[in-house]
């Protein structure tokens, strides 16, 4: 019985520990931050950030517990990688990861490779992510997005965000030929980092004006192009959500879901629309367990369970991580 209780737990922090392990070892540059300070430390702060992810994982097991955790889990990850960031830029070069500076607006994971026409850390990290787990990457490991959770507090409301489908296109399409046109013109630095920051200003603005009001995440949903390249790129990870037959269409759920993927047409097809980030939330508004995770041929909780491993074991790594 201890060994069932006790199991997620273990299984997070031995997988977080052998990942940064393996970046502790393998990477010439210390990449763990306190490894930067004292030859050795890193290995406690490896300790220390496994003890984390199997503390979240434990947290999070129960269902209803989801919402309240993962809010706490990635607007925590938000704060670190943003104080970082911060003391990074006032003269303490070994809070950042490689010394230079990289802007920290999502878009630039998209638009910054095509700009300088190759692959960076983070866009490499990102894509990786959505390998290994899917969409987490909009529910667990953004540095913006957590924020958008933020403004979005509270429960969601039923109205739909319309047109969203031909808004978040229109965006990436925008992004990818504002990229290949600065490339084109051979645009300055400067001229590029300025658009880029008035796009992530954008998003901010976004935040304050509708997810604020829509109680949605607005920003992440309709403007994020990451957001939508997660959505359609999601799908070569086997992980997905159906809701069965025991269904009542009681639309409880609705106020759980900030993503606007759980709207009556979408609950009657019994299955989530193509924004659905895998979260989990609403499972917690599910009075009838009729909403469950799905991965291959494991049984519903099993499913759940590994996808809880898998993106715990990525967030408190990435934590530990948690840089520029």
């Amino acid at each position: 019985m201890m060994y069932k209780q006790y199991k997620l737990p273990l299984i997070v922090f031995i997988m977080t520990f052998i990942l940064l392990a393996f970046v502790q070892i393998k990477v010439e540059r210390p990449m763990i931050l306190a490894e930067r300070f004292l030859k050795g430390s890193g290995w406690v702060e490896i300790f220390l950030i496994s003890c984390y992810g199997a503390f979240v994982v434990n947290k999070m097991k129960d269902p209803m517990n989801v919402p309240k955790w993962r809010k706490i889990c990635w607007t925590t990850f938000s704060l670190v990688f943003f104080t970082q960031l911060i003391i990074g830029l006032s003269g303490f070069d070994k809070f950042l990861m490689t010394g230079k500076l990289h802007l920290p607006i999502p878009m630039m994971i998209l638009a910054g490779p095509i700009y300088r026409g190759q692959l960076s850390v983070m866009t490499i990290l990102f894509l990786s992510t959505v390998i290994l787990t899917g969409p987490a990457w909009c529910s667990q490991l953004c540095y913006f997005g957590a924020f958008d959770n933020l403004s979005s507090g509270g429960k969601s409301s039923k109205e739909i965000l319309k047109y969203k489908g031909a808004i978040k296109s229109t965006v990436l399409i925008f992004v990818i030929a504002m990229a290949i046109i600065l490339k084109w013109m051979h645009a300055g630095m400067l001229v590029s980092t300025l658009i880029a920051i008035a796009f992530g200003v954008g998003g901010i603005l976004i935040m304050i004006l509708y997810s604020l009001k829509r109680k949605k995440m607005v920003h992440c949903v309709m403007y994020c192009p990451i957001g939508t390249i997660v959505n359609v790129f999601k799908h070569i990870n086997p992980f997905r959500m159906h809701i069965d037959q025991s269904c009542t269409l009681c639309m409880n759920c609705t106020k759980f879901c900030k993503y606007d993927a759980l709207n009556p047409l979408d609950i009657k097809n019994a299955k989530p629309a193509i924004t659905c980030t895998l979260c989990g939330d609403c499972l917690a508004g599910c009075h009838h367990n009729s909403i469950k995770y799905k991965f291959l041929k494991m049984s519903p909780e099993q499913a759940r369970n590994l996808y809880l491993i898998l993106t715990i074991s990525l967030h408190a790594s990435c934590l530990a991580l948690a840089r520029i």
